[in-house]
């Protein structure tokens, strides 16, 4: 079983991948979405042991070790990693990717006798470009699993050649339920199909946020005990009523003024 947790990777102001936890077991497909190319690009490779995490766990039949991991796991057709060159014969292709298996294991494999095994011969004159989404990933695959110690697949980004699942998606399923092959297949896809209900995951999905300070509630001010309770009125007796008000004398400043006035 491959199993991660908070797998991330630093970037140079950003992180290049940002905390992901996920599990995929034998016999199982897991897509992983995320936005950037460069997110699912980092996710594939620390999925296949070629780039080593910056923090997280990363373990494959409970074994951390990275050379093991990537021993046992096969990188298909990563953006600027190992895509093929679009110029590039499909007869080139496979003779080269056959070289890559180790020797004890590789034998008298050639590229023809291995199309014709695999029924590729149908696509053995045309140009990496020239093929269809579905078939250029079959191919991939197939190459990737000519090596018997291969028990898992990580594809990085297949819906990028087609905007139709169907393309990619019936392809990794089968491989991933073959009962004479059992796999663990990770799929790192720009966006989960609308249909899928199957094993899934986000990149980033495992980012620590901040807990949000919480709001401090109203207090409200004691009013003034002279405006909480009016001052009752006092009647006035009748000589205070008829005794008219004292003159009040101007005031030093007041005078001053009618006098300028003047």
């Amino acid at each position: 079983m491959l199993s991660v947790q908070q797998l991330q990777i630093n970037g140079r102001r950003d992180d290049l991948l940002p905390a992901t936890s996920l599990q995929v077991r034998p016999g199982e497909l897991l897509l992983v979405a995320g936005e950037g190319q460069d997110q699912r690009t980092a996710l594939a490779l620390a999925l296949s042991g070629r780039m080593k995490p910056s923090n997280g766990i990363l373990s494959w039949d409970n074994t951390t070790k990275t050379k093991k991991i990537r021993r046992a796991s096969a990188l298909v057709d990563s953006p600027g990693v190992n895509a093929p060159e679009q110029h590039l014969s499909v007869r080139d292709l496979v003779t080269e990717d056959l070289s890559l298996i180790p020797r004890r294991y590789r034998g008298a494999l050639l590229s023809k006798p291995w199309l014709k095994v695999n029924s590729f011969e149908d696509i053995a004159g045309l140009w990496i470009e020239q093929l269809p989404a579905g078939r250029r990933l079959e191919l991939l695959t197939a190459l990737a699993l000519a090596d018997p110690a291969t028990d898992l697949l990580v594809i990085d980004t297949p819906d990028r050649h087609s905007a139709d699942p169907a393309a990619w998606l019936p392809r990794l399923q089968a491989l991933a339920s073959d009962d004479g092959r059992p796999l663990a297949v990770v799929a790192v896809v720009a966006a989960l199909p609308d249909n899928w209900t199957g094993p899934a995951a986000v990149i980033g999905n495992s980012v620590s946020h901040p807990p949000e300070p919480e709001a401090q509630p109203a207090t409200s001010e004691p009013k003034a005990k002279h405006a909480a309770e009016p001052v009752p009125e006092t009647p006035e007796t009748p000589q205070e009523a008829e005794t008219p008000a004292a003159p009040i004398a101007a005031e030093p400043e007041s005078q001053d003024l009618q006098r300028t006035a003047k």
